[in-house]
């Protein structure tokens, strides 16, 4: 991908609560994750599950969630392609997993 299809990254929201620790050796930089709107989350409306496989890892932050869950929202799933960045096994939980979302080329 080009850099111009850079859209975002941020290391994964909740990775502590989810199932993360469950497929935590299974992740490798470069793996594909699916990105899945929650609308009807109670916390936050904005919600942006990160799922590997059938396994949730948690969420887009907060602070990075809004337009991408728009999009999904509006039935744009295939806009984005989203990748493990950075795994850093000995940092806290929450700074363990890094993503990027890049805005897939048209065909």
């Amino acid at each position: 991908m080009k850099p111009e299809n850079y859209f975002s990254h941020f290391d994964i929201a909740g990775f502590t609560y989810y199932d993360g620790v469950d497929v935590f050796e299974q992740l490798k930089v470069g793996t594909q994750v699916k990105l899945v709107a929650e609308p009807e989350n109670r916390y936050d409306r904005h919600a942006v599950a990160i799922y590997y496989k059938d396994k949730k890892l948690g969420f887009i932050p907060r602070n990075e969630n809004k337009m991408i869950s728009k999009l999904l929202q509006f039935g744009y799933e295939d806009i984005f392609s989203a990748k493990i960045n950075r795994i850093s096994a000995d940092e806290h939980p929450e700074n363990q997993v890094g993503v990027v979302v890049k805005i897939n080329e048209r065909k």
